[in-house]
Parts: structure tokens; sequence; C-alpha cells
């Protein structure tokens, strides 16, 4: 076993966490699955093995971003049904009871 009760108590007392003596022994006994299972995949040879942050390569499918010339105020608003100057006149969307 690589943690004990101790440790486990110990980093539940810096988290502020009041665990219960059935709950310590539980964390310890999972905690050390973990590492056992940690060890198993760090004797696994990877020589040769280039890194990856996917299983599957990624491609991003989405289109080139192409900086383009912006509408002009006046060409933006000229199909509103309403305007106000250069805004979109919309009506108001109070409401009272």
């Amino acid at each position: 076993m690589k943690i004990t009760n101790d440790v486990v108590e110990y980093v539940a007392h810096l988290g502020r966490l009041e665990l219960e003596p059935d709950e310590v022994g539980l964390y310890t006994i999972q905690i050390n699955r973990i590492l056992e299972y940690m060890d198993k995949l760090n004797s696994v040879d990877t020589k040769g093995i280039e890194p990856t942050s996917h299983p599957m390569p990624v491609v991003c499918v989405l289109r080139e971003d192409v900086e383009k010339d912006s509408f002009v105020v006046d060409e933006s608003v000229k199909n509103a049904p309403e305007r106000k100057g250069s805004f979109f006149k919309v009506p108001p969307i109070i409401e009272t009871d």
C-alpha cells in the first residue's frame, strides 16, 4: 500500500473535510487501487509512441478566418422596417402587470 489512513486524514484536514472512520478506510483503499493502476500504466513500454491529446486526429471543420470589410451603418439598416437614426427601431418589450 502506498497510502495510509494517516495520509488520507492529513489531506482531509488540509481540505477542511470531516471524514468518518469508515470513510477514511474506504478512501485509502480506493486511492491505493488508483495508484496500483497507475503503476500498471507506467510499466507499459511507450518508447517511440508520440504523445497525443486525442485518440483520433482532430481536424477543424470550420472555414478559415478571413478578414473582410464590414458594413457601412446606412447599408446595415437600409432594410429595417423602422429605424431611428442609424439604429433599428423595435417595439418595446417591457410587460406590465
